[in-house]
């Protein structure tokens, strides 16, 4: 979660101040300033960092919280696809994996009966 947060930083942050490194569809349904995606994706990132810190904890609610926020972030990323689509591929199947280790638990090796 913390890789996938930063990631989401830095893209918010290059979305911020680098308006023209992105590529501008002007047919795409889900329509939105970039310079707004770019502070979507700040502090979604800054929010998935701190609940990634938090479930180093073990606490439960953190995991719940994290799968939301990878959820959450999916989400983004998909909508995110027409600017920059290698960024948003790769950030969509690192929170595909956040959700699966996140939901997998620690029980993995243990007996279960």
């Amino acid at each position: 979660m913390i890789f996938g947060g930063t990631m989401a930083i830095f893209e918010g942050i290059a979305a911020i101040a680098k308006d023209d490194l992105f590529v501008r569809t002007n047919d795409y349904v889900f329509r939105f300033n970039l310079t707004g995606w770019g502070w979507i994706h700040l502090i979604l990132g800054i929010v998935i960092v701190l609940a990634g810190v938090m479930v180093f904890t073990g606490a439960v609610w953190a995991r719940a919280v994290g799968v939301v926020l990878a959820g959450l972030s999916l989400i983004a990323n998909f909508l995110w696809l027409p600017y920059y689509p290698f960024w948003a591929i790769v950030l969509i199947a690192v929170n595909i994996f956040i959700i699966w280790a996140l939901c997998a638990g620690t029980l993995r090796g243990r007996d279960v009966v």
